[in-house]
């Protein structure tokens, strides 16, 4: 089983989110997260949620003291995650190497290492062209997986909208008094 890590903002997450006031984002934001935490349990023999600093540092500094893979790097942001998506990309991992989900905008949604020193922090725009090309400056093989509840993440209203009905339960649950504009 592997160790996750799940990077998360905490306080001032999904920004993007507006006009949704503050609070109401932040319990949105850390629905999503409880969403992800539970597909991660399932399938991790140690979780971690990284929240200090920027996404890419906090993955490292929560990878620091883990000695060996695999391991695998969720993003909070994918309401839609189930366990079998997770171990379809510890399935997706090449010996040695790394696996990616890619989001539609370029950026990297989840990682599956085979060991904890794979992994740089190369977060933000065209991030997944960055990890791949280090897993090839490194030597070591990289896949790309295609896992629609794990490239599926959510930035915008808009997004919420339309992954509707895939949604976890917790971001059903409070997307749900969002919707009848109740106040979180």
């Amino acid at each position: 089983m592997p160790t996750v890590v799940v990077p998360f903002r905490g306080e001032n997450a999904k920004r993007r989110l507006e006009p949704v006031p503050a609070e109401a984002r932040n319990t949105l934001a850390e629905a999503m997260l409880d969403d992800v935490l539970d597909a991660c349990d399932a399938v991790g023999h140690e979780v971690r949620v990284a929240r200090a600093g920027p996404q890419g540092e906090a993955v490292e500094a929560a990878l620091r003291s883990v000695e060996n893979g695999p391991v695998l790097v969720v993003n909070a942001d994918l309401p839609c995650a189930k366990p079998r998506d997770l171990l379809t990309l510890l399935g997706a991992l090449p010996e040695g190497g790394i696996a990616l989900v890619e989001a539609e905008d370029g950026t990297t949604n989840a990682l599956a290492l085979a060991a904890p020193h794979l992994f740089a922090p190369l977060y933000g725009p065209g991030s997944a062209e960055r990890f791949r090309g280090r897993a090839e400056r490194l030597g070591v093989p990289s896949a790309t997986a295609r896992i629609p509840n794990l490239a599926d993440d959510v930035d915008t209203l808009g997004d919420l909208e339309r992954l509707d009905g895939r949604l976890g339960p917790h971001t059903s649950a409070v997307f749900e008094e969002l919707r009848a504009g109740l106040t979180l």
